[in-house]
């Protein structure tokens, strides 16, 4: 299957799915879908996992990201998503990634919900050569900061999920 072919969940704008399209229609047209995406915190919790995205994505590429994820696949929930897209991104399993909120980006062409989990984990990180080209720990108050600036590293999706979490849990 080449890249854009694979087949999406199509969401409303309420957050309910309505049908299926090839990834580059949605891309395309800008139509509603989800994405499951976890922030990786460390044991103790005081930092997160933060990745550099390959400059060949597709959406943000060559920007950072705290959240591993991706876009939710025709016949997956968002749950799914969110344990597929933590093993093939940073090799992180056998961890239940726990449900947090979900949080809206509509920034057209991009208008998606995310369904946004978080999981503890202190074991290897095996990065998705594909997609992540490095990553690192950075601490929670790091993190902040980044958030808080518009401007800054992070993906605009990621950064306002990240600001969210901060909101709620921070």
């Amino acid at each position: 299957m080449l890249p854009g072919d694979e087949l999406v969940a199509v969401y409303d704008a309420g957050g309910t799915v309505v049908g299926r399209a090839r990834r580059a229609e949605v891309r395309a047209s800008g139509l509603w879908h989800a994405a499951g995406v976890v922030l990786v915190r460390s044991g103790d919790g005081t930092r997160v996992y933060v990745h550099l995205r390959s400059p060949d994505k597709d959406v943000f590429p060559g920007a950072h990201d705290c959240w591993a994820g991706g876009v939710v696949a025709a016949g997956e929930t968002p749950a799914e998503c969110a344990r597929r897209e933590l093993a093939e991104e940073l090799g992180v399993e056998g961890v239940s990634p726990v449900p947090l909120f979900t949080h809206v980006f509509d920034v057209p062409p991009i208008r998606c919900h995310n369904f946004a989990y978080e999981v503890r984990w202190d074991g290897p990180i095996v990065h998705q050569p594909e997609e992540i080209v490095d990553g690192g720990w950075m601490p929670l108050d790091d993190l902040y900061e980044w958030a808080r600036d518009p401007r800054g590293p992070l993906v605009p999706d990621g950064r306002v999920g990240l600001l969210e979490w901060f909101r709620r849990f921070g």
